[in-house]
């Protein structure tokens, strides 16, 4: 009976062993975790995304064929529009600080500003009916097609819906917090 009662000893390389696993899983613990956080950082605070209203200079559902309307993304807060696709300097997830409501076509398109060659932004030019980079030249088809290089890739588009009323879109976008 004497010995049930007794505390029961651990082995010296028992107790050895499990000393050095727990300190080296610290250890692995330790120089992983830093590189988890550094691949996945936390957005910063008070970033979101979600549509961004815009309200525009002319209702879309007055826009001529071959027109288009220069919009900027809000400063107050400092808002960013998401590209939905793209090539080149412009790739989908990038971020655009302003666009054009473009009817071409019959067809309604929001496109960024950025340039798809280096990024540069790219202003309309209503006599040509294009969109010409000023940085280096680009010329760009109201469809957001290359005319002219050097870009090789089309101005890419932002993902947007009517708003309540004819002067306001919904765009994609993200509060940077900031």
């Amino acid at each position: 009976m004497a010995d049930a009662a007794a505390p029961r000893l651990v082995a010296r390389r028992t107790f050895l062993g499990w000393w050095m696993a727990i300190i080296l899983t610290s250890l692995t613990a330790a120089g992983v975790l830093p590189i988890l956080v550094y691949l996945w950082p936390a957005p910063p605070k008070g970033q979101k995304k979600g549509p961004v209203s815009i309200i525009l200079d002319k209702p879309i559902t007055q826009l001529n064929d071959g027109e288009a309307v220069k919009f900027n993304a809000p400063t107050n807060p400092n808002t960013a529009f998401i590209m939905a696709d793209g090539g080149g300097d412009n790739a989908a997830g990038d971020l655009a600080f302003g666009g054009f409501a473009v009817k071409n076509a019959g067809k309604v398109a929001v496109l960024a500003i950025n340039c798809s060659h280096l990024g540069c932004s790219v202003a309309l030019n209503d006599a040509a009916k294009t969109f010409d980079c000023p940085c280096h030249g680009s010329r760009f088809h109201l469809d957001g097609t290359v005319l002219n290089g050097p870009a090789a890739y089309p101005l890419s588009h932002l993902t947007w819906k009517q708003g309540d009323d004819p002067t306001t879109i919904q765009v994609d976008g993200i509060v940077l917090g900031f």
